[in-house]
């Protein structure tokens, strides 16, 4: 099997607000198999996030795999609160687009 983008096996790939000060992300999977590739991949990982979003591992509240909807989910504490000064994505609907290019062997 060749490496593609996570782009190319999620049917959904996105983020939202979770409260004030936080975002969630969801990727969303309408095959059992591409999720399995995914996950038994483990390009998709606590680790593998932070180093993605640049971010500390810390910062990484929630991390599932959540099988029975073939989803992987997780969350990201906000620097700065949802709508406050020097805040860049009042909805936080703009933050997954570095999840598009994972490459998935």
């Amino acid at each position: 099997m060749s490496a593609t983008t996570l782009r190319d096996l999620a049917s959904t790939i996105r983020s939202k607000n979770a409260g004030v000060d936080h975002i969630t992300f969801d990727i969303i999977f309408r095959e059992r198999a591409n999720f399995e590739r995914v996950r038994d991949a483990k390009v998709l990982t606590r680790d593998t996030v932070a180093a993605l979003f640049r971010i500390e591992p810390a910062r990484i509240t929630d991390f599932v795999v959540f099988e029975p909807a073939n989803a992987i989910k997780f969350t990201i504490r906000r620097l700065r609160p949802s709508g406050g000064p020097g805040e860049h994505d009042v909805f936080g609907s703009q933050q997954y687009p570095p999840l598009f290019d994972v490459r998935v062997p």
